[in-house]
């Protein structure tokens, strides 16, 4: 029987949920939350569930996004994840935004990028079997374009558009461009549907988030003198 995975993506005001049968995805409902996830999350689980007639305890797995992202939306999926998946006694993963943009390419290395704002990109580079060749990181767009290695590499992006202009005359200038969807939790429900397969799940309490960045607060925060 297919595992049944309930996935969701809160890292942006653009998120989305999803339910999956192994590696078929039954639905992926988009979800627009400028003002955060915490008033609409749990109506929109419960009617996404009613609609295919399953029940939380129908669940074999669950996933949420990791990060990076908005740090509230980050811990607000995770959060949710895990006090569903502890309340029933079920496995839980954590999936990485860019693997799960990585999904989507065709070539063997894969670079993902998205914007970071503040002038800097989220970015990494997978191979076909979504394991990372270089670690997320973020930066700014020319200095990650400068660290990518010298094979062919296709960019995947849910926006790439800002980006191309510094490809020109540059290595990768004619490199193959894949726009991924802004709406990732059908694909992170299959990376957890294939985890759960291979045994990398964890128990709901162990899954982390992935900021790969400080946030503002950290940024700035200076310890008292004395």
């Amino acid at each position: 029987m297919n595992a049944r995975i309930l996935s969701l993506d809160t890292t942006s005001e653009y998120g989305s949920l999803a339910l999956a049968a192994g590696d078929q995805v039954l639905e992926e409902l988009p979800l627009h939350a400028p003002d955060g996830f915490g008033q609409i999350l749990y109506g929109c689980l419960a009617r996404l569930l009613a609609r295919h007639g399953w029940d939380l305890r129908d669940m074999d797995c669950f996933a949420a996004a990791s990060g990076p992202g908005s740090f509230t939306g980050v811990r607000i999926g995770l959060a949710a994840v895990k006090g569903l998946a502890e309340v029933i006694g079920r496995p839980a993963v954590a999936v990485s935004n860019l693997a799960a943009a990585a999904s989507f390419g065709s070539l063997p290395l894969r670079a993902v990028v998205l914007d970071a704002r503040r002038g800097e990109v989220y970015g990494a580079v997978y191979n076909a079997a979504l394991e990372p060749v270089q670690p997320e990181v973020a930066t700014s767009f020319t200095a990650w374009l400068g660290s990518l290695p010298p094979e062919e590499i296709e960019f995947i992006s849910t926006g790439f558009a800002p980006f191309q202009p510094a490809l020109r005359g540059t290595r990768y200038e004619d490199a193959l461009v894949t726009e991924a969807p802004r709406v990732l939790a059908g694909a992170m429900a299959r990376i957890a549907a294939a985890g759960l397969r291979a045994g990398r799940v964890q128990e709901a309490a162990a899954i982390e988030a992935n900021y790969v960045r400080h946030s503002d607060a950290e940024r700035y925060w200076r310890a008292p003198d004395g």
